[in-house]
């Protein structure tokens, strides 16, 4: 890659690691289900500005508007709703490195998805480091009793396999501009998930300076920005390299969470992110295929 493109891959997962920061945030003065309704929100107009003022072709169809529904609240309204309630929790550090485990549960539902890549020896090797780094991280809370943070990083295992579910679903909308996907994806997560919202936390308000500030951060650059930059990077460089940001993104939610809210930073955290950032390279490939061309015949790793 380009010298100008690793500089946006590292800018993405900087960013992505933040989103939960932010999150913890707004959570001070809003709900988890009007962090998600607003993120979505703000990301879907900054999506439709870019996609109006550039002139792209917006197809529609009754069909169309019911996929780009489910798209929003698989993509969308579910794990952007998932982080906050988990949040309430476990720290913003906790949150960044579960997220981690995106590109594990894609090898998982694309296995049993109809059409989907089926799971190699390599990658079962993968999901069994990414699911032992889910345990170490939990090991804190298990010692100390707290129930409520081992539910929580349990439960925030549901936004990851949402993730999977969509990326498995967007094969359906091959030919469509990806800015315009992303901007009806976004619409339709926040239509999904407004009266969730209205039913059980009212009307979002946000009082101080500082709610409005992450929450512009979070739904415009973070979201709207961000997606729009990662799907044009995922054009220049391929998935495969765009996929780095995956390991940056929980280094920057733990950094950041320690030095801008003062979450502490265990052993045992370092060392689950670790283990999953074993699975990711397993995952990813590259390390076995450098493996295999300096090994001998007889010694290369297999699947």
């Amino acid at each position: 890659m380009a010298l100008r493109d690793w500089i946006m891959v590292a800018a993405l997962g900087i960013a992505w690691g933040a989103a939960f920061v932010f999150n913890a945030i707004l959570l001070r003065e809003v709900g988890p289900l009007s962090v998600s309704f607003l993120r979505i929100a703000l990301g879907a107009l900054t999506c439709w500005v870019w996609v109006l003022a550039t002139g792209r072709h917006v197809p529609w169809g009754p069909v169309l508007l019911w996929q780009v529904l489910f798209l929003g609240a698989a993509n969308y309204a579910i794990p952007f709703a998932v982080y906050p309630i988990a949040q309430q929790y476990v720290t913003s550090a906790v949150a960044g490195i579960v997220n981690a485990t995106m590109p594990i549960a894609v090898v998982i539902v694309s296995h049993f998805w109809p059409g989907g890549e089926r799971a190699t020896p390599a990658k079962s090797l993968g999901i069994v480091f990414g699911f032992a780094g889910i345990v170490v991280l939990m090991l804190p809370a298990l010692r100390g009793g707290r129930q409520n943070e081992v539910w929580a990083i349990l439960f925030m295992l549901i936004a990851p396999f949402c993730y999977a579910v969509a990326m498995n679903y967007l094969r359906r909308f091959r030919g469509i501009d990806p800015a315009v996907v992303v901007a009806m994806a976004l619409t339709g997560g926040a239509v999904a998930i407004a009266p969730v919202m209205l039913a059980v936390e009212g009307v979002p308000v946000i009082r101080s300076a500082g709610g409005a500030a992450a929450l512009a951060a979070l739904g415009v650059v973070l979201t709207g920005i961000a997606f729009i930059l990662m799907y044009a990077l995922v054009v220049r460089v391929g998935a495969t390299n765009a996929s780095v940001v995956t390991f940056i993104a929980p280094v920057s939610a733990v950094l950041l969470g320690n030095a801008l809210l003062g979450d502490a930073i265990l052993p045992a955290h370092l060392l689950g992110m670790a283990v999953i950032f074993c699975g990711l390279l397993v995952l990813d490939g590259r390390l076995l295929r450098s493996l295999g061309r300096v090994l001998p015949p007889d010694r290369q790793p297999k699947g």
